[in-house]
């Protein structure tokens, strides 16, 4: 296994559509996932798409934790694996909440995102599985699969004037500070912004 390089926002692989895997049991796609979890391992990250490293395949890796939500436990194995999965909505209420990527390193923005959904993917073993999600699960869910369609999150964006460096995260304090719940990680952002009292005077 090895940590990959990571492609950033302008490199023409992100913005394919990523192809179907055929074998998900075939021993190529363990290595690219491992490489994958050395990557986000490595980086400190929650999430990463095949695409994010070169390689144009429908595979997610993510660890879902309470570094994206307080409510989640630490598991032992907090890995999951997702090979050519596919997302339906469930209704069409929206959120809008904050994230950054991998690709865009040192922004973050505000992206409206679907509620609830269902998802329906393979795992390593070829054994299809089908699970639900709301709340930052399926946040994260719709931005990982996005990179499989050669969407990144600034393209989801309605106000742009929401996209901001993590040095400067003015709006991102401002929810804070109105009460919105945002990623543990991104509080983070906030709590270490020297400026932060700046924003809210005058």
């Amino acid at each position: 296994m090895a940590v990959r390089k990571v492609a950033a926002m302008g490199n023409p692989i992100l913005y394919r559509i990523a192809e179907h895997v055929a074998d998900p049991t075939d021993p190529k796609i363990a290595r690219l996932v491992g490489d994958m979890k050395d990557t986000l391992i490595d980086i400190g990250g929650s999430g990463i798409a095949a695409p994010q490293i070169y390689e144009s395949l429908r595979v997610v890796v993510y660890r879902f934790s309470a570094r994206l939500d307080d409510n989640v436990e630490e598991l032992d194995d907090p890995w999951v694996t997702l090979v050519n999965p596919v997302l339906t909505p469930v209704g069409d209420e929206m959120v809008s909440g904050w994230e950054r990527c991998l690709s865009i390193p040192g922004l973050h923005g505000k992206v409206p995102r679907h509620k609830s959904l269902t998802m329906t993917y393979q795992d390593l073993s070829r054994t299809e599985i089908t699970v639900e999600a709301s709340g930052a699960l399926a946040t994260l869910l719709q931005h990982e699969c996005d990179h499989l369609d050669g969407i990144l999150y600034p393209m989801q964006m309605p106000d742009i004037s929401k996209l901001e460096f993590n040095t400067e995260p003015g709006h991102l304090a401002q929810d804070i500070a109105d009460g919105v719940k945002v990623w543990p990680v991104l509080r983070d952002l906030v709590d270490a912004w020297p400026a932060r009292e700046l924003w809210f005077k005058g």
